[in-house]
């Protein structure tokens, strides 16, 4: 039985999403230069920098949760490239610990993004790193025309494929991490909205 979040107070809840960054968040990131936290903090950067709104920067600051979520129960691994269906995984936690549908479903569209992106535009598989392309084949492979066409008329189509770029973009070297209280504080606005 899945654990269920909803009912603790939203300080425990934003207390047990961060516990997962201080944690774990220095985790390698299944075969990136980058950690776990330095690769979510600087999708989320990117975002922030773009003026988006705080749901969609929380996001990408969110989007690969679901790797962190391997510490709270059993999940299945990806040959060593992070768990299946992480996306998907991190959605439902978000959304049991309450955060809005828009912040759960652009974390699981991350996937999504990448899996249309290879569709629509062959070379963009070319420009994926190596554990990019593994987890694909754990993830569906390249969509189908029709699974393409329902995900273009997602509402949150053109935002989900921003996550994806930042997603891509997220894995440089040495830069500094954010302070994260400035996430932690982002989230308490919005469990509070």
């Amino acid at each position: 039985m899945k654990p269920t979040y909803s009912n603790q107070s939203k300080t425990k809840r934003i207390e047990l999403v961060f516990d997962l960054y201080r944690k774990y968040g220095e985790e390698d990131y299944i075969g990136e230069p980058v950690s776990q936290i330095e690769h979510m903090c600087q999708s989320a950067q990117i975002a922030e920098k773009e003026g988006y709104e705080e749901e969609v920067i929380l996001a990408a600051f969110f989007h690969d949760i679901g790797h962190l979520c391997v510490h709270l129960g059993n999940f299945e691994s990806m040959d060593g490239y992070g768990i299946k269906s992480h996306e998907k995984i991190g959605g439902d936690f978000l959304r049991d610990l309450g955060f809005p549908e828009k912040v759960a479903k652009l974390v699981e569209n991350h996937v999504q993004a990448k899996r249309y992106l290879t569709y629509k535009f062959p070379e963009y598989f070319d420009k994926l790193s190596e554990a990019s392309r593994k987890t694909l084949e754990f993830q569906g492979g390249k969509m189908n025309a029709s699974e393409a066409a329902a995900f273009e008329n997602d509402p949150l189509f053109e935002v989900s494929l921003k996550m994806r770029t930042w997603d891509e973009m997220a894995k440089e070297e040495h830069v500094p991490l954010p302070d994260l209280e400035n996430y932690k504080k982002m989230a308490e606005r919005i469990l509070a909205s």
